[in-house]
């Protein structure tokens, strides 16, 4: 599994700091250490970025690549200005593309962002979000899979370099979505031969407790893993995850791919860490309701 890291990101009080002082510090260190932990891309995550993100974006990804020039970058805001300039400072990461993240499923988006990416040679992330907001199910995700691909194969741009994100909802609100997005990811191949596809994994785990958050993230990883999903935009500090997604953990990945293909295993024969996996399978799955004790029971 590819690996996105998400923690250079606005929200978090240290880097939001820093992008508003434009201190080069701390966004070098986050830099560096997601290098150390070995994400495949590095995401900046501005925002909207409405007031200034057409210089403050240029500025982070110049910063980011002082310490970090080999590795390829995620351009992650909703600001099309603060991307167009970024594209025009990049520098070109030798056999890997850029992404711009996201381009929304909607035509004042993707008609003025879609061209940048032919411009530029970016991959961009294609986000299932269309006019009327979260698809219901993965019907209405393909439909606007196949309306967003159509206009950018018409504009130059292969689907090889298009990462398909049908996006996590949380799955103490929004349980059900859960496994439509599964069925969504098992359509991706035949709606568009050759695309990639990604999605924030984190959102999957917003809301419940933040010791609960871990196994909810690798678990759904997993699960979208054996539905041919690509990558994972992610948290670099969550060892467990790497692990898990760089093959080291069969363990866990055995139980429960066994789970989804309907092979319920003895629970007493399982060590406490892999019950673990199997309740959270099942709660992510449906076969239960979500609750925060779930481990518990």
């Amino acid at each position: 599994m590819l690996l996105i890291g998400e923690s250079l990101n606005v929200i978090s009080t240290k880097i939001g700091r820093a992008f508003k002082e434009k201190d080069p510090k701390p966004i070098q260190e986050e830099a560096l250490f997601q290098k150390e932990k070995g994400m495949d891309v590095i995401d900046i995550n501005l925002g909207p970025a409405k007031k200034n993100g057409h210089e403050l974006m240029p500025w982070v990804v110049q910063t980011v690549q002082e310490v970090v020039p080999d590795i390829p970058l995620a351009l992650d805001t909703s600001n099309i200005s603060a991307i167009e300039e970024s594209l025009k400072v990049i520098k070109e990461v030798p056999g890997k593309a850029h992404i711009i993240n996201s381009i929304m499923v909607r035509p004042e988006r993707y008609e003025k962002m879609v061209p940048l990416a032919a411009e530029y040679n970016a991959d961009f992330i294609a986000l299932m979000w269309g006019p009327e907001g979260l698809p219901r199910d993965e019907n209405e995700r393909a439909a606007l899979c196949v309306e967003l691909l159509y206009f950018a194969n018409e504009a130059g741009i292969p689907n090889e370099k298009i990462w398909v994100d049908g996006i996590v909802t949380p799955v103490n609100i929004q349980q059900p979505q859960a496994i439509s997005l599964m069925k969504f990811q098992g359509m991706i191949e035949d709606i568009s031969p050759g695309a990639k596809s990604t999605c924030g994994l984190s959102n999957i785990s917003n809301g419940p407790p933040d010791h609960l958050r871990p196994i909810l993230n690798q678990t759904y990883m997993v699960m979208l893993q054996k539905y041919g999903m690509f990558s994972v935009i992610a948290d670099p500090r969550d060892d467990q995850l790497i692990s898990i997604a760089r093959g080291e953990r069969q363990d866990i990945v055995d139980v429960i791919y066994g789970i989804m293909d309907g092979n319920e295993p003895d629970m007493g024969s399982l060590s406490k860490e892999l019950q673990d996996y199997a309740k959270t399978t099942d709660v992510i799955l449906g076969k239960s309701l979500y609750s925060d004790s779930w481990l518990e029971l």
